[in-house]
């Protein structure tokens, strides 16, 4: 038995080896700097040992047994390789089930990041968040539906609907410029800093909504402040702060005008986008008897004095949009008015190594069934 285990012990090492052998081999030593995508995975590791008994050890224990009144001569038979190896196919069997939790952990080879040249501006959106936002708008391009999913017959998309589709859609033409978002109601919050990772961006736009903050307020003295701090050690020559709010200052602990001063000190410009005219606007109110959706008018207060006060204290330019496709306008007008400065960007690239070892497991696998189909054949 001592033999056996030791043995046992040999074939498991020799047989992880080459089952390595091929993820070492072709990426070395990235697979020290990998990161783990799903790594609870790797609690199936604990597995490992009973499989191991239960396909070798605890195997012989399941055999028929045939009782003999002396087994000296077969004590004194020669052990051959054949069966020496017994255990073989259950020691590739537990190997090859290792490699494919390890590839079920998806592990991620953070690769050096590129360093390149880019053209750029450094773009902060406040978006409000107040309850105002949910008034509905008319005219949403066709081609931003695919950012707002869809909605029940009959429903307009509401204003942050357009907002939250119109920024998407900004962020996902983005190569080079470096953008953030705040998002505010009675108070601002930080939702991401400055960044050119467009992904994150996106994923994080796409879960805005009214219930994330407290939407009773427009704080925009607050989120012109907090962007301000974001852009405060910029070195870009135009640094932006887009305003898109639909309604008047209500709230906060600093006034618009004294953050529009702030701003104006690190020469950054302010672009108010004012969603809706000011007019009545349209708000669900529910639905009739045939599920139809009703809606009543309703009266935000706006304040586009504040606004253009606000672009002219920081050379920046109001903009009033009463429907998407203006709104979409309006961004992308903003764009085309700032002078981008060069910078260094630092590009890291993923690559996954899952294949790295999902592959020798399979091979593992199928030589363990070749071999207990053919040379290690057992029958009982």
């Amino acid at each position: 038995m001592k033999k056996r285990v030791l043995l046992l012990v040999l074939l498991l090492l020799v047989v992880t080896l080459i089952g390595l052998a091929y993820p070492l081999g072709m990426k070395g030593v990235d697979l020290l700097n990998a990161t783990w995508q799903e790594p609870y995975a790797l609690f199936g590791l604990i597995l490992l040992p009973p499989i191991l008994y239960y396909s070798t050890l605890g195997r012989t224990a399941r055999s028929p047994r045939l009782l003999l009144g002396s087994i000296d001569a077969l004590k004194a038979a020669p052990s051959t390789l054949r069966s020496a190896l017994q255990d073989l196919p259950g020691v590739i069997r537990t190997v090859s089930v290792g490699l494919f939790i390890v590839a079920l952990a998806r592990p991620v080879s953070v690769m050096k990041p590129a360093v390149s040249e880019e053209q750029g501006i450094d773009l902060v959106v406040a978006l409000d968040l107040s309850g105002s936002m949910e008034a509905a708008i008319e005219n949403l391009p066709a081609d931003l539906k695919q950012y707002i999913g869809e909605k029940p017959g009959g429903v307009l998309p509401t204003r942050l609907d357009a907002a939250k589709a119109v920024l998407r859609d900004f962020i996902s033409r983005r190569k080079s410029d470096r953008i953030g978002v705040i998002v505010f109601g009675r108070a601002a919050y930080v939702v991401a800093p400055p960044t050119l990772d467009y992904q994150l961006l996106d994923a994080l736009v796409s879960r805005m909504e009214l219930t994330l903050i407290d939407p009773h307020g427009t704080a925009i003295g607050d989120a012109l402040g907090v962007a301000v701090a974001r852009l405060r050690r910029s070195v870009a020559k135009s640094k932006v702060i887009v305003l898109l709010t639909d309604g008047d200052n209500q709230g906060g602990t600093i006034a618009p005008e004294y953050a529009a001063h702030l701003a104006n000190k690190i020469s950054a410009q302010i672009y108010p986008i004012q969603i809706g005219s000011g007019e009545l606007a349209k708000k669900l109110a529910g639905y009739d008897l045939f599920g139809q959706p009703r809606y009543q008018s309703v009266a935000y207060p706006t304040n586009p004095e504040l606004l253009q006060k606000l672009a002219e204290l920081t050379d920046g330019k109001m903009y009033v949009a009463d429907d998407a496709q203006k709104l979409r306008e309006s961004l992308h007008d903003v764009l085309d008015r700032l002078e981008k400065t060069q910078f260094e960007a630092a590009h890291a690239s993923y690559e996954d190594l899952f294949r790295f070892f999902m592959l020798p497991g399979v091979v593992l696998l199928g030589l363990e069934a070749l071999l207990l189909a053919s040379w290690l054949r057992r029958f009982p």
